[in-house]
């Protein structure tokens, strides 16, 4: 254990883990992404759903009408009784140095340890956007697919991971997992310029937000 560590997986499949935070208040955000280091890879999933609620069935939290200060002051036992669960879909591992988008062979075992990605390793994971076919691939199993796109963009914004070439890469990949869907491009495109405000406009993007002036059927050629 290092203390980058604050979770562990409680529940482990191929498509999905289930880690539960140390802390109720520690976890990690939406569209983050985290990492687990096995015996022969290090494993990577992103979060896709968080759950805060009572550890004990029988527990139920109700309101107070006090602030969370004035609780921890006042009854601080029951926060005792509170714990943060959140899911993550594996959306590849590294193996002996190489980055591999695809399934890991294993799943982690439960009560493994749970750490964000570390900088150089997310440096090395976002190069591409060969994730995004685990994620359309494994779309029946998040709330909003799109959702969790905007913030993976928004999350390498932030981390200046994010590039021009490296957003145009991610929106050509997109375009062709959602099978040619301008619509649905074009409203990506949309909520993505407040994100990418740091970017200079591309051709391309710029090309496919506007659209063709006499039809909105049609999307723009991206090649």
């Amino acid at each position: 254990m290092n203390n980058r560590h604050f979770a562990e997986v409680i529940e482990s499949s191929l498509h999905n883990w289930l880690v539960q935070s140390w802390q109720w208040d520690r976890f990690p955000t939406f569209g983050s992404v985290v990492s687990i280091k096995t015996d022969k890879r290090i494993l990577f999933g992103i979060v896709h759903q968080v759950h805060t609620g009572s550890m004990d069935p029988l527990r139920y939290p109700f309101a107070y009408k006090k602030s969370e200060e004035e609780l921890k002051r006042e009854q601080p036992q029951i926060f005792e009784f509170l714990k943060t669960t959140f899911n993550c879909l594996p959306i590849g591992y590294q193996e002996k140095g190489k980055i591999y988008y695809l399934l890991p062979p294993e799943p982690p075992k439960i009560h493994c340890f749970v750490e964000h990605i570390g900088k150089d390793n997310a440096q090395q994971f976002f190069a591409f956007p060969d994730y995004l076919h685990l994620l359309f691939g494994s779309a029946h199993q998040l709330s909003n697919l799109d959702e969790l796109l905007l913030a993976i963009i928004r999350m390498l914004e932030k981390e200046h991971l994010l590039s021009e070439t490296k957003l145009l890469k991610f929106i050509e990949t997109y375009s062709l997992l959602a099978g040619n869907d301008y619509r649905r491009l074009k409203i990506l495109l949309q909520r993505i310029e407040p994100i990418t405000t740091r970017l200079e406009t591309s051709p391309l993007v710029a090309a496919v937000k506007d659209g063709p002036p006499s039809s909105c059927d049609s999307p723009p050629s991206l090649s």
